[in-house]
């Protein structure tokens, strides 16, 4: 089979791997040189320790043995089973993780409850005071603003994979073909829109009511740590904005241990994971009403900068990069995916929202089962 792809953000470049790897041909088509949307704006993370159950856990699990497998054919995606800390440091966020531990899918997920000697025997960065850390054996993490061309690099070995960034798709054509703005024709036995947050243009036309949403976010990067943080790192504040963690105890927790304004504000959790060269992705905040500022705010920033400092129990190294990424989510949140055939031949795959990086391979090898490719 002919298989056309349209995006190359990681959703897009997973379902060209799955199409070459089953031994169909790609034509993959981006409209920028590289893909510059959420696939290269996050932290690379492959976070199986806050999905809720059933299907989106499923997912993350299933995504997670994919990226192992497909890492170790393409070692420049950096993938390492790093696993995660979340840093406990009130009475109220060990609560939450105690909780946690009493789930029935708890031990899938690699639960364990860590005091403050084990957390530092397992990151010894993690110098401040805490009371211990919930540790996912299961998270991993691959390097964002590479994976894609490492990815595409693979592909064109195959001699089944064509690549065609700066070609923006205006148009479906019929069945099983679209029309790109240097008014080439592309036509396969298949066609699968991959186009993250881009939901206006073709997207609105083909899906005048898609049940999809954009969200905003601001990260920063620093220079290279001098010393390894051997696991990704998240805070207490990140049990609020994770479903695995509803419950009693983070009820309580909200009641008793309200965010500071800043945080509350901008919805935030620090996310901190580091890079191959030793820099540090620390994050996030999340903006969901329309439109979005086109600037960043200082605010979060300082907020995140606080709080990884007083994990780490050290200043940070300088911050050399700060940006805003958006990223497309299903309305209905506890969907992983939203996958609608718009036409004949013709399949619209958007909406993970967060959960892009870490479940795009899995959701990938579930579309190519889809259309029996």
């Amino acid at each position: 089979m002919r298989v056309i792809v349209v995006g190359a953000g990681v959703l897009g470049t997973m379902h060209a791997w799955q199409a070459v790897e089953r031994g169909h041909e790609v034509v993959h088509l981006e409209r920028e040189a590289e893909a510059r949307g959420a696939s290269v704006r996050n932290f690379g993370l492959v976070w199986v320790s806050g999905r809720s159950g059933g299907e989106e856990l499923a997912t993350a699990l299933r995504a997670r043995e994919l990226w192992e497998r497909i890492g170790e054919k393409v070692p420049a995606l950096g993938f390492r089973a790093a696993g995660s800390l979340t840093a406990i440091r009130t009475e109220a966020e060990l609560a939450v993780a105690e909780q946690a531990l009493l789930r029935e899918d708890a031990e899938a997920r690699g639960f364990k409850l860590l005091d403050a000697a084990e957390t530092r025997a397992v990151n010894p960065a993690l110098r401040g005071k805490l009371l211990g850390a919930l540790w996912c054996e299961r998270d991993g993490a691959v390097e964002p603003r590479t994976a894609q061309p490492a990815l595409r690099e693979a592909l064109l070995a195959s001699g089944r994979y064509t690549f065609l960034p700066g070609r923006e798709v205006r148009e479906v054509v019929g069945e099983n073909a679209v029309r790109d703005d240097h008014g080439q024709v592309h036509t396969g036995d298949v066609v699968l829109l991959c186009t993250g947050a881009w939901l206006g243009g073709l997207v609105r036309e083909l899906v005048p009511e898609l049940p999809v949403r954009r969200v905003r976010l601001q990260m920063m990067q620093t220079d290279p740590l001098d010393e390894p943080l051997t696991t990704a790192v998240a805070d207490g504040d990140s049990f609020r904005y994770y479903p695995a963690f509803a419950g009693d105890a983070l009820e309580q927790l909200k009641a008793a241990q309200p965010q500071p304004p800043v945080a509350a504000e901008h919805k935030m959790q620090l996310l901190m994971v580091q890079r191959r060269d030793g820099g540090l992705t620390i994050g996030d905040t999340h903006e969901y009403e329309h439109p979005f500022s086109f600037d960043v705010d200082e605010e979060p920033y300082e907020h995140l900068a606080g709080v990884a400092e007083e994990l780490l129990g050290r200043p940070l190294p300088r911050i050399r990069r700060r940006w805003a990424g958006v990223y497309a989510q299903c309305t209905d949140t506890t969907r992983v995916v939203h996958r609608e055939q718009v036409r004949d031949g013709v399949w619209l795959v958007t909406g993970p929202g967060g959960r892009g990086m870490t479940c795009s391979p899995a959701i990938a090898e579930t579309t190519a089962e889809l259309i029996n490719l």
